[in-house]
């Protein structure tokens, strides 16, 4: 098998295990950093050159790219829109949340909510915040 063919396959493999691994973003670069090796596999160079332009690559796709995409996933909620805008609101329950459900009220609208934990109950009256959002409902933490 030629050598810049086994960095294309890792490279591959390596961008498939990214999609698997949402907001990690390591193996993006990494898998950038192989295609870097195979295009010094394919201008003759030789395998311990490979490795240091591998290297290299990899040290620089991730000092570059992971802090862009990490900051981009940490966004402020103001900049948010949608429900990944209610992510980490405050709401208040209205009525009994628990695994099968209630109601809490976010920013002045009603939601149907459950609790994020599933053995947890909170009662009406009780400020929660609001751990993500599946659907219309509400997945809520006290």
């Amino acid at each position: 098998m030629s050598a810049w063919l086994a960095w294309a396959i890792a490279a591959a493999l390596l961008a498939v295990g990214e999609i698997f691994t949402p907001g990690l973003f390591f193996l993006g670069p990494i898998a950038l950093a192989a295609v870097a090796g195979a295009a010094a596999a394919l201008a003759g160079a030789a395998v311990a050159l490979q490795l240091i332009v591998f290297a290299v690559a990899a040290l620089a796709s991730l000092a570059v790219l992971r802090p862009l995409a990490r900051a981009h996933l940490h966004m402020p909620a103001a900049l948010r829109t949608g429900t990944a805008a209610l992510e980490g609101a405050h709401a208040v329950v209205l009525q009994r949340v628990d695994q099968g459900g209630g109601r809490v009220k976010i920013g002045g609208e009603e939601w149907s909510a459950r609790a994020y934990m599933p053995d947890q109950v909170i009662e009406p009256g009780t400020r929660v915040e609001v751990v993500k959002i599946e659907g219309a409902t509400a997945l809520v933490y006290e």
